[in-house]
């Protein structure tokens, strides 16, 4: 099995974020892939699933993300049942970062208790 082969998910995966500037190179039996993402949130994601097929430190990928917006970490779109400490749980591992979320979007919110399908929320950098 190629590199590339091992790899492809990661591969599939930028694709379906949409990477910019993209290139991959396989070279002795390692895989180099450059590229730009929108978000950090994006870079975390490809950097779990290179990590999900090489492992916590894999020696046969290297890999140059680099993160076009840094202004904030992602947006959300609040979907039915969702609270901001349900959403700070999935982005941050940590519920009680909800205040956080609160905070980057005053503009929007008044109550960190009342948030509302469609809504689109700014996921701040911490």
């Amino acid at each position: 099995m190629s590199v590339k082969a091992k790899y492809q998910s990661v591969l599939d995966l930028g694709e379906n974020l949409n990477v910019t500037d993209g290139r991959v190179e396989e070279a002795g039996g390692k895989l180099n892939v450059w590229g730009t993402v929108e978000t950090q949130y994006e870079k975390d994601q490809l950097w779990d699933a290179i990590k999900a097929v090489g492992g916590d430190n894999p020696s046969d990928i290297m890999a140059d993300i680099k993160v076009a917006n840094t202004a904030y970490y992602t947006k959300h779109t609040v979907e039915k049942g969702e609270s901001l400490s349900k959403i700070a749980q999935h982005y941050y591992k940590d519920m009680m970062k909800y205040k956080a979320i609160f905070e980057a979007n005053r503009d929007i919110l008044d109550n960190p208790d009342l948030i509302h399908p469609g809504q689109v929320l700014t996921i701040p950098n911490l």
